[in-house]
């Protein structure tokens, strides 16, 4: 394994694996923007954007911290977001325990019970929750997106000082 260059400041890069799901392409709308505000942040932190069919244990074996998108369905995350759960579950569960992550959550009509379903699965993997879910009902409005590239902005500062 190669290690990264070092940075200007003499730190190294780090790393923000961002995991997402959209069938119809709202979640996709908070996610660009906080994929955008992460990048704004600006700093060594190296993006790697993922829908959740794609990601899997080697992304986040790879990440400093993951940025975890889904809409609500049927009073749970996306499918597509249980089945990367499913499968970092166990390849990852002695690895990245105190792993930083966010969530973006976007329901037609209710967020709770897919908020709740990600952060009961993480919990067990224990990675730490270091900022409030950002979950938005109903049509999506320019202060909910302007929310959502604050988040990714504030996780990719985060990790880049080091407070994450």
């Amino acid at each position: 394994m190669t290690e990264e260059p070092p940075v200007p400041d003499g730190g190294h890069h780090r790393h923000l694996l961002v995991v997402s799901h959209s069938r119809t392409g709202t979640t996709a709308q908070l996610c660009d923007a906080a994929v955008d505000g992460a990048r704004r942040a600006g700093g060594a932190v190296d993006l790697r954007v993922l829908d959740a069919f794609a990601a899997g244990p080697d992304d986040v074996a790879w990440a400093d911290a993951v940025l975890l998108a889904t809409p609500a369905r049927f009073g749970s995350m996306a499918g597509a977001m249980k089945d990367f759960l499913e499968r970092i579950y166990y390849p990852c569960l002695q690895t990245t325990a105190g792993m930083p992550y966010a969530l973006v959550c976007k329901g037609d009509t209710d967020v709770d019970g897919a908020v709740h379903s990600v952060e009961r699965i993480v919990a067990g993997m224990r990675w730490k929750q270091v900022l409030p879910p950002l979950t938005v009902v109903g049509h999506i409005q320019p202060a909910d997106l302007e929310a959502a590239e604050e988040l990714g902005g504030t996780l990719a500062a985060g990790l880049d000082t080091g407070i994450f």
